[in-house]
C-alpha cells in the first residue's frame, strides 16, 4: 500500500439567499480545485445573458422537466421564483464513482432534500454581509423588474433562517477570501477520519509493532 489512505469523495451542498454571490463563489472554487465536479441543474427559467446551456444550467421546458421529475431522475427539485429547478441524480452518482467531490449549487429547498438523500454531505451556507448589500447586488444585476427584485429580497430574508440546517457558514464579504475559506473547509473534510478509506489497513502496514504495547485509546468520534 503506497501513499496515504484514500478519501471517499463526497457531495458538497452550497446554498444561499439570492444576492449572496453563490454562483460566483461556485465558479471560483471550481477553478481552484480540480477535484471538484459541478452539478449542472435543470431549470425552466429563461437563460440570462452570458449563460451557457449545459454549462450554467440545462435549460428545458416544463414538459421535459416534469418528465425527468416523474421518472425519479432528480435527486432534488423545487419551484423557485416561479421556475422549476432540479438536480439529476445520475450526475451525482457518476462524479462520486469517478472520485470527484460533487458541488451542488442549490436553494434551501433543494438543500433540504439533498441532506436527506446524502447525510454525509458537506453543507455550506453563504450569507451576504447585510440586508443592504443583498438588495444592492440584486438590483445591480439589471435583469429583473423592481417587483421581481423585491420578491427576491423578501424570499432571501426568509431563507436566511435556514442557516441553522448547515454545518458551515461563510459571510461573503469578498469573493477571494470566501473562496479561500470554502477551500479550507473542503480540505478539512477530506481529512475527517470517517471519510478515510482503508485507514486501519494503512496504519497496520506502517506500524506493525503497535500490537506489542497496551492500548490506551477508546473508539473516539468521527
Amino acid at each position: 500500500m503506497s501513499g496515504e489512505a484514500a478519501t471517499r469523495p463526497f457531495p458538497i451542498i452550497l446554498s444561499a439567499p439570492s444576492g449572496a454571490g453563490k454562483s460566483t463563489v461556485a465558479n471560483e472554487i471550481l477553478k481552484l480545485d480540480p477535484r471538484l465536479r459541478f452539478s449542472v441543474s435543470l431549470t425552466t427559467r429563461p437563460r440570462r445573458e452570458g449563460e451557457v446551456d449545459k454549462g450554467d444550467y440545462r435549460f428545458v421546458d416544463v414538459t421535459e422537466f416534469e418528465r425527468a421529475r416523474d421518472a425519479d431522475e432528480l435527486a432534488e427539485w423545487a419551484l423557485v421564483h416561479g421556475h422549476l429547478y432540479g438536480t439529476p441524480g445520475s450526475e451525482i452518482a457518476a462524479a462520486l464513482a469517478d472520485g470527484f467531490h460533487m458541488l451542488l449549487d442549490v436553494d434551501v429547498q433543494g438543500g433540504a432534500q439533498l441532506m436527506r438523500e446524502y447525510p454525509d454531505a458537506v453543507t455550506v451556507f453563504l450569507l451576504p454581509p447585510s440586508h443592504a448589500t443583498l438588495e444592492e447586488r440584486l438590483r445591480d444585476r439589471g435583469t429583473e423588474s423592481p417587483e421581481a427584485i423585491q420578491a427576491r429580497v423578501d424570499e432571501a430574508l426568509n431563507e436566511i433562517d435556514c442557516v441553522a440546517d448547515y454545518r458551515y457558514v461563510i459571510v461573503n464579504h469578498e469573493v477571494k477570501r470566501t473562496v479561500e475559506v470554502f477551500a479550507s473547509i473542503i480540505r478539512a473534510e477530506e481529512h475527517r477520519r470517517a471519510r478515510r478509506d482503508s485507514l486501519q489497513e494503512w496504519i497496520d502496514s506502517r506500524f506493525p509493532d503497535r500490537g506489542r504495547v497496551e492500548a490506551i485509546c477508546g473508539s473516539g468520534g468521527n
